[in-house]
């Protein structure tokens, strides 16, 4: 075996190529005898550098390494004694052989020192040996000293020069085996954390097989598994609030169960809300994105009726007997359940309207009415019950009439022609709201195939049964899904009108309610015909207001119920318990101060929210508003023609007659049939100029529609 290795050994200096072609000297650290392999390293750019190469490879490039020990066997030592001749001619050539080794040990960085020198000749040492055994020196001794001449090149090639240089060979390959050691370490680590991966990754989709959304569904049960629950329970004390926020979630339904809907929402405990937002990284990867909300009072989806009623609408029932205006609202997208709450439990279409804040505020109006506190003041409750559409206003318990909504001398608001019922019994309630609730205007929008397209506001009215003076009110609204708000890009002009005034709606009531929580602010009521109706549940120091935002908890109404709860934080934001203290302005002042334009209160709803109406959605709201002051001219006057017509049939028929005469004066005749059509034609053509007027400003709001680029969250 040292025969087939030659000069190769731990610590000898050898040519190797790169991969590159590059062809440099390295030296050799460890040697593997079984496999025939190698390990050289050098020194490149400050680092050390090593490489596994054959023993054929490394001999091809290295011939003089195998031809050491043979040359050895026929080279003298530096210090035999030769013929001078001889060692001009063969024995410094031997030297120069014999020292490469030891001179490539000890500057391992330089080139090897071209091709190794051709064999002595073999008769110069046969001249040798003759030489030394006419000495008469024995054969044996000579084999013997022959044997010490071969050993001591190896000699000089084995110890690598000095013992300092192979301990630099042993810290340098020991180097190499910690470095390898540490990588086999990496990468068993790497495959452990990937097979634990791979495990978790099973287990996690045996939880919900067959949910696409398995993983979203893990990371929230996971931070769940974080949380400490402590549910809102009828035990707990209720505060009292000027502006009562809270916020409701409605179980899962049966389709959303059906599509494996993931539940986002989690209320941890009573006033607060997070939700689980699914999101993707660049890289595709899945992640959450948690948001937290703080209101009043959070309800989560285990919450019947009668629990939301106690904290919300309940506290509110004493301030109408207080003399004061209490007006409770339910938000949200349609299918959150805001007509579940407000009317009662659902049994498949059939409604229990004895299970909603409608009736369980009504039983304790009625409570109270009867308690020894207020039986002596003769008080009288009365209901009414109607709905706001597309900034009209329609009677529910009058057959659906269209109704104006005007300010009288005293600048009070008033809904002309509004019917109010008087009730003595709950049963009587219920029968008002089950019948309003049957006519009330519904829809298909984007979000919902059955969608409230109207806000419905039930009344509760107490009224001195002498003089009908107004003691107290309780406004109960059921406002239109929030979801119509982002129908103003829709291609139906009657769907962009409803979706633009519900929009401007719900900004102006969250306004009227910012400036309640502030006492003084200007009120900007007249911006929907919503605010304007409930003017007088604004202004006085005795109002209170409650808002039970509604939310769904599957992933594909994530949106929406982001935005529900956006809307809900910026009404409590500026409640008063955290308001500044402003002076309260009087309503003399505000009722004395020039009747503001409805431009006006729309350009203070931008100014104040100037996040939610972009310059170009401002002016789509001029635009409609323009629109529906028009159309009530158009109609108004369309009226007026109808009446002035009966009036001119019987002018004509009172011609006739006259024609019928035998001797009947002609020049009057004619001259009272030209007054009659000049009139009609005056009327008429003011007429159709505002006909035609009104179709141009729709064919610009048509224009303007296809422009409007909806703000990107």
């Amino acid at each position: 075996m040292a025969a087939q290795l030659g000069g190769l050994r731990i610590g000898a200096s050898v040519d190797i190529q790169r991969t590159d072609g590059r062809i440099h000297s390295a030296t050799v650290v460890s040697m593997d005898q079984d496999k025939q392999v190698i390990v050289a390293e050098w020194y490149e750019k400050g680092e050390t550098k090593g490489k596994e190469l054959e023993f054929s490879t490394v001999f091809a490039l290295n011939p003089g390494l195998q031809d050491v020990n043979r040359n050895s066997v026929k080279k003298l030592p530096r210090h035999t004694q030769v013929p001078l001749a001889s060692a001009k001619s063969g024995t410094i050539q031997d030297r120069r052989s014999l020292a490469r080794p030891a001179l490539h040990q000890q500057n391992g960085h330089d080139r090897a020192m071209g091709p190794p020198p051709a064999p002595l000749p073999t008769t110069k040492s046969s001249n040798i040996i003759s030489a030394l055994a006419e000495k008469d020196v024995p054969m044996n001794s000579v084999s013997t000293r022959q044997s010490q001449q071969q050993q001591a090149p190896r000699a000089l090639v084995a110890p690598s020069g000095s013992a300092s240089d192979l301990s630099a060979a042993n810290r340098r390959r020991t180097n190499v085996v910690k470095e390898v050691d540490r990588i086999k370490k990496q990468r068993e680590e790497r495959r452990a954390r990937q097979l634990s991966q791979i495990e978790e990754k099973r287990e996690r989709m045996n939880v919900d097989p067959g949910n696409p959304n398995w993983e979203f569904l893990s990371m929230i049960r996971e931070y769940r598994s974080t949380l400490d629950f402590r549910p809102l329970s009828m035990s707990d004390p209720s505060e009292v609030h000027q502006i009562c926020v809270a916020v409701r979630k409605r179980p899962l339904n049966k389709k959303e169960v059906n599509r494996k809907e993931v539940d986002v929402i989690t209320v941890p405990n009573r006033d607060l809300i997070v939700v689980h937002e699914p999101k993707l990284k660049v890289d595709l990867t899945k992640f959450l994105e948690n948001s937290t909300f703080r209101f009043d009072y959070a309800f989560d989806e285990t919450a019947n009726n009668e629990l939301v009623y106690k904290y919300t609408a309940r506290p509110l029932v004493q301030t109408i007997f207080d003399g004061g205006m209490a007006t409770c609202f339910a938000y949200g997208q349609t299918g959150s359940g805001k007509t579940h709450t407000m009317g009662g439990d659902f049994s498949g279409k059939t409604q229990d309207c004895s299970k909603g804040i409608y009736a369980l505020a009504t039983k304790d109006v009625f409570k109270l009415l009867k308690s020894l506190k207020y039986k002596n003041e003769d008080l009288v409750v009365s209901s009414s019950f109607f709905e706001i559409y597309s900034g009209k206003v329609f009677d529910l318990l009058n057959a659906k009439a269209k109704l104006r909504v005007l300010e009288d001398g005293r600048q009070q608001v008033q809904v002309v022609g509004l019917v109010e019922r008087e009730v003595d019994s709950v049963d009587e309630v219920l029968k008002l709201i089950q019948h309003g609730n049957s006519v009330r205007t519904s829809g298909q929008t984007s979000a919902n195939q059955n969608s409230s397209r109207s806000h419905a506001v039930f009344q509760i009215i107490l009224r001195q049964r002498k003089s009908s003076r107004l003691h107290g009110k309780f406004s109960l609204i059921d406002l239109a899904g929030n979801e119509r708000g982002a129908d103003t890009s829709s291609a139906n002009r009657q769907t962009r009108m409803e979706g633009a005034e519900i929009n401007k709606s719900l900004l102006a009531l969250k306004e009227c309610i910012r400036a309640l929580g502030r006492r003084g602010a200007h009120l900007p009521f007249r911006a929907s015909k919503l605010t304007q109706v409930l003017r007088d549940s604004f202004i006085g120091e005795n109002s209170r207001t409650c808002m039970i935002a509604m939310i769904s908890p599957g992933l594909s109404s994530c949106e929406h119920s982001l935005n529900t709860l956006r809307y809900a934080d910026r009404v409590k934001e500026l409640g008063v318990e955290d308001s500044p203290e402003l002076k309260p302005a009087s309503n003399e002042d505000e009722e004395m101060a020039p009747e503001s334009e409805e431009d006006d209160n729309l350009a203070l709803l931008r100014a104040s929210d100037d996040v939610e109406m972009s310059g170009d959605m401002y002016t789509f709201h001029e635009a409609i508003s323009h629109l529906q002051e028009m159309e009530e001219e158009i109609l108004d006057l369309h009226k007026t023609v109808v009446e002035a017509s009966q009036q001119w049939v019987h002018q004509d028929m009172d011609l006739l007659t006259m024609t019928n005469e035998v001797d009947y004066d002609l020049d009057l005749y004619v001259q009272k049939l030209k007054d009659l059509l000049a009139e009609k034609m005056e009327v008429l053509s003011k007429f159709n100029e505002k006909v035609t007027g009104f179709q141009q400003h729709l064919a610009e709001e048509e224009k303007m529609s296809m422009n409007i680029k909806r703000p990107v969250k």
